[in-house]
This record gives C-alpha cells, structure tokens and sequence, in this order.
C-alpha cells in the first residue's frame, strides 16, 4: 500500500505555490491584454490599409477621366479647327462653280474650262479625304436639317410643291454634320 501512495503521489501534479500560482496568473494576464491591445491594432491598421486602397483606387480613376477627357478635348479641338479650315475654304469652292459656270456660257474657253475644273476638283478631292460631303438639294423634298429657304416660288407643277427648285448656294457636310446648310428655294 505505501507503493500505491507512492505511485499516486508521482502522478499527482506538484502543488504550486499559491504566490507563484498568482503571479503567473497576472503575467497571463498581462500577456492577454497585451495580444488584445495587438489585435486592436492590428484591426486599426487593416482599417487604415482599406481607406489608403480605396483612396488610390479612386484617385486611379479620377486620373484616368481626367485624361480621357483630355484626349476627347484635344480631338474635339482639332476637328473644329479642322471645321474652321475647310469652312473658309467653301466660298472658293463657290467661285470656282461659279466661273465653270460662267465659262460654260461663253464659248471658245475650252481650255480656261478644263483648268478651272481641274482645280475645283483637286480641291474638292482633297476636302473629301477630309470628310467634306455635298449637300445635293436641286429636286429633294425640303429639309429643315440640311436646307435653308432663301425664298418661295409658285412651283410650276403639283409634284414640285414641297421640294427644292433651284439652288442659290451649295451646302455641305463634314463628317456628317452640317457644316454650312444650302441655301435653297423652295416651291410653294
């Protein structure tokens, strides 16, 4: 029996003394507070870290508008200067339509003819690489997008009621848009 106590004796833990038992106790204390003072920094930071993200994401984005407006702006100012260009260009094209015109009237200036129309139509080929496109009016139902009516005539027939008759000034699209609208009349 004095083996058995002794044996349950080996198994048992050894008492701890209640000073160290306290002691120990507030270092797991202390050490607990301290994890927990950790963590809550920890959880700060990653907090502090989102709205650093979501800062550098947002002014990523506010950059990239920023310079795609730039770009659209820059575009936007060069087809308008563009449109400027090709629009103090158009009354040379009206004088050149004029005097073939004029010189078709006349006779014996085939080759004043010729030439005028070989430089009507090197301009106008050039201005049509451009996106330069002739509004044709003479004939056409009347069109508040495209015309301009400079006057009303009786129409001489039914049919002509409503539509373009003559044209007093040609009118042209660049790119679609109307650059200058044709000035027309139109039969009444």
């Amino acid at each position: 029996m004095a083996e058995k106590k002794k044996k349950n004796s080996e198994n048992q833990a050894p008492q701890a003394d209640p000073k160290e038992l306290e002691t120990l106790k507030k270092e797991l204390e202390a050490k607990e507070e301290g994890l927990k003072a950790k963590g809550e920094e920890l959880e700060a930071l990653k907090k502090e870290m989102d709205e650093k993200k979501n800062d550098y994401l947002r002014l990523m984005a506010e950059f990239d508008t920023f310079r795609r407006r730039t770009a659209e702006e820059k575009l936007e100012l060069v087809k308008s200067a563009s449109a400027d260009t090709i629009k103090g260009l158009l009354p040379v094209l009206d004088d050149c339509e004029i005097a073939l015109s004029q010189l078709e009237k006349t006779e014996g200036n085939e080759s004043a003819v010729e030439g005028v129309q070989l430089i009507f139509n090197k301009l106008m080929g050039y201005l049509k690489t451009k996106g330069l496109e002739r509004i044709e009016a003479k004939g056409e139902v009347f069109d508040t997008e495209l015309h301009e009516a400079v006057t009303l005539f009786p129409a001489p027939t039914e049919e002509q009621k409503g539509r373009v008759i003559d044209v007093a000034q040609t009118g042209y699209l660049l790119g679609g848009k109307v650059l200058r609208f044709a000035k027309v009349i139109v039969g009444a």
